[in-house]
């Protein structure tokens, strides 16, 4: 059964998309600790972040410093975090997170909720 990562790649599940070419995908994150809280995605299915081949993980990595210093520019921000669980969707993924301190990058912490309207603006900003 497909990832829900590989659904919204396909077009199968609504995503707020900030950036894409043939072999990545970038989102919004619908749960996000920040505004511009974005997902990275390889379009290959692979469970684990090091399982990917390294030409893939490596094109990925190039793929998100685009999208972060997107973030950086349109998002008021000291950094962009870049963090790396992975356990919750079995597809390998990246969470760029646009921060002011450390606290800003706590799991444990209450999301953030942001209207449609929002993700929009924020979606529409970063892929322009």
């Amino acid at each position: 059964m497909a990832s829900i990562f590989s659904r919204i790649i396909a077009g199968e599940i609504p995503s707020y998309k900030v950036a894409e070419d043939e072999n990545y995908y970038a989102f919004l994150d619908i749960n996000p600790l920040t505004k511009g809280h974005t997902l990275v995605v390889p379009k290959k299915e692979v469970d684990y972040l090091f399982d990917l081949d390294d030409s893939t993980l490596s094109g990925m990595i190039l793929f998100a410093k685009k999208v972060a210093q997107k973030l950086k520019k349109e998002i008021d921000c000291k950094r962009v975090a870049v963090v790396v669980l992975g356990l919750e969707v079995p597809h390998a993924h990246i969470h760029l997170i646009p921060i002011q301190s450390e606290e800003d990058v706590d799991f444990h912490r209450e999301k953030l909720h942001l209207t449609p309207e929002e993700f929009q603006s924020i979606a529409a900003k970063l892929s322009r």
